[in-house]
């Protein structure tokens, strides 16, 4: 058996010759094994930002909260994340990132989109886990979560940010902002330190976030935020 069914290979038969080993695509797809190579685990994460109804119409929103979910399973056993999860084999990107938010908070019919893919070898402890994030924008109060599946909680938390210095080294710009999050029903506020680093002597700047520390936010989901609310001011003209 193969990964598509035999009519749906006939699309990557390239000019239909055989490979070296003599072998039809057919033939190949029969014979090859997907578990001789390791290869990373994906997962999906998502954003979804609240904003003044007002300014989301006008095109220029400022968020004020953000989604979370609490964490009842190792790792970041405890703490606060982004609600997502692992992509199924039989399953695109978009609709993994809605199903995990539905599982994770209630919600559906989020109009999200994609964002960005985060890589780092050490962003997991469990394996190699590449993540796709997922970016949406709702009016204030307009949706209510509920926790489920994984997610011991889930709750909206507002956000404030702060630069705390900047620095320049072989051609690159480096930033160190604070986000702070804060859900006053829980009690919890939590703490992240960012660097933001770009090149200076490039048309393309590479512009990297990196979780320098964090309190009670999950893995690298403090500069996954950061860099969402950097998308937002950009695509509002801010940025």
């Amino acid at each position: 058996m193969t990964f598509l069914r035999k009519e749906e290979n006939r699309k990557f038969a390239g000019t239909g010759e055989k490979n070296a080993d003599g072998l039809t695509l057919q033939e190949f797809l029969e014979a090859y094994d997907p578990k001789k190579y390791d290869s990373p685990c994906n997962t999906v994460d998502n954003l979804i930002f609240e904003a003044p109804a007002g300014q989301i119409a006008a095109g220029n929103p400022v968020p004020d909260r953000i989604l979370l979910i609490k964490r009842k399973n190792h790792p970041s056993i405890g703490w606060w994340a982004l609600p997502g999860g692992f992509v199924e084999f039989h399953e695109d990107l978009d609709t993994a990132a809605a199903r995990e938010l539905a599982e994770e908070t209630g919600l559906t019919g989020i109009a999200g989109e994609q964002m960005k893919t985060y890589g780092d070898v050490e962003r997991d402890p469990r394996t190699r886990i590449i993540t796709t994030a997922y970016i949406a924008l709702v009016p204030d109060g307009s949706v209510k979560e509920r926790a489920g599946d994984d997610a011991k909680d889930a709750g909206w938390f507002s956000i404030s940010r702060k630069k705390l210095r900047t620095r320049e080294e072989g051609g690159i710009k480096y930033q160190y902002w604070q986000l702070t999050l804060r859900n006053t029903d829980a009690d919890v506020t939590t703490h992240t330190e960012v660097e933001i680093s770009e090149r200076t002597d490039a048309f393309f700047k590479n512009r990297q976030y990196r979780v320098v520390k964090t309190d009670l936010l999950a893995a690298d989901h403090g500069a996954v935020i950061l860099e969402g609310l950097d998308k937002i001011a950009a695509k509002a003209g801010r940025g």
